[in-house]
């Protein structure tokens, strides 16, 4: 019986409808022949009400205290969906990230996942249940506390509950189809990538890919977890990261450059095809499905021959004027249920079907 991991965004379980569809795809997936581990965001903008009651009540809320209350956000989600799996005949149990092992570093509201010790998560599969863990928390077994991770903190859990398990992969399920070369919004030319690497998945982060927070993607090329980013409203095929697929199927020959600037300027997009540098095969891909998998340093490689042909990439000057766009960087304890970040380097490289709740 093979396991997987799934995990689900805030926006995923805006709602009780959403709880329930999405416990059943989680029944589904255990009818299938799979055992089955669940991370799930708290519910839609949870984490930043729960920001907003603690700054009402005092403009500088102790760290520790933040944490426990932003760590309740996941534990109802992940309660109710539990309870969502059990009214459709499942078998269900829901544990916080310390009960899960998820041991952590010292520092409240940007912990580090350190290890996973998930002999209560395991113990709960061997009696055939569906186990859901609470993400974007764990415990510091150095001051007993319990922790947040900060930004994308449940993609990290799910990733970390993976490793440790021996998970045959980690789906991010969300409310984007896979990862896109850009923001189709913006790039109508955009394409969905059906394989990425982790180097190429964690420049596309670096340069504020919203679809996988950087430490995740790391944690997962680290520990060699195979990732796979989909849809939680319908099956596509979605994108798989990893370098396992990379090895099989060898240097991708087509790749896509748009030039995107950040999303805060409102900028216009130029589009602007370029030769492969020398000894790099492969060029642009012209219109059509989904490119393949995109090889280490293709982003590097290729924005370099346009720096070297003297091909101006990004955009034109914004249309109107730009609105402030709040900033989330790591270490924020909103980053969690957050969108683009008002400081990222590139516009979202994803397809939201819908605005996150």
């Amino acid at each position: 019986m093979n396991l997987i991991v799934q995990k689900y965004g805030g926006s995923s379980v805006r709602s009780t409808e959403r709880i329930r569809h999405v416990a059943e795809r989680i029944v589904a997936a255990h009818a299938d022949g799979h055992e089955v581990v669940v991370v799930v965001s708290a519910m839609g903008d949870t984490t930043d009400e729960l920001l907003r009651l603690a700054r009402e009540v005092t403009p500088a809320p102790s760290p520790r205290e933040l944490d426990m209350l932003l760590a309740a956000g996941e534990q109802v989600s992940n309660a109710l969906t539990a309870m969502a799996i059990q009214a459709l005949g499942g078998r269900a149990c829901s544990f916080s990230g310390p009960q899960a092992g998820v041991i952590t570093t010292a520092t409240h509201g940007r912990a580090q996942v350190i290890a996973v010790e998930p002999q209560r998560v395991r113990a709960a599969l061997d009696r055939g249940e569906i186990v859901l863990v609470a993400g974007f928390q764990g415990i510091s077994r150095e001051t007993g506390e319990v922790t947040t991770l900060g930004r994308g903190g449940s993609d990290t859990t799910a990733i970390a509950l993976a490793a440790a398990l021996g998970a045959e992969v980690c789906e991010i399920c969300t409310d984007v189809d896979g990862v896109y070369t850009a923001d189709p919004k913006v790039f109508p030319g955009a394409r969905l990538l059906r394989h990425v690497t982790y180097e190429t998945m964690l420049e596309m982060a670096v340069q504020g890919a919203e679809v996988l927070a950087l430490r995740s993607v790391e944690y997962a090329r680290q520990h060699g977890v195979t990732v796979h980013v989909r849809s939680s409203y319908h099956g596509l095929p979605g994108t798989v990261v990893s370098d396992a697929a990379y090895a099989a199927e060898g240097l991708v020959t087509r790749a896509e450059v748009v030039g995107a600037a950040p999303a805060r300027e409102r900028a216009t997009p130029a589009v602007t095809p370029v030769s492969p540098a020398p000894g790099v095969p492969g060029g642009l891909g012209g219109p059509g499905g989904p490119v393949g998998p995109v090889g280490p340093g293709s982003t590097e490689t290729i924005f370099h021959a346009l720096s070297e042909a003297g091909t101006a990439t990004g955009a034109a000057e914004p249309a109107v004027p730009p609105e402030p766009v709040p900033c989330a960087c790591p270490g924020s304890p909103s980053g969690e249920q957050a969108g683009m970040t008002g400081c990222a380097a590139a516009a979202r490289i994803a397809a939201p079907r819908e605005a996150a709740g």
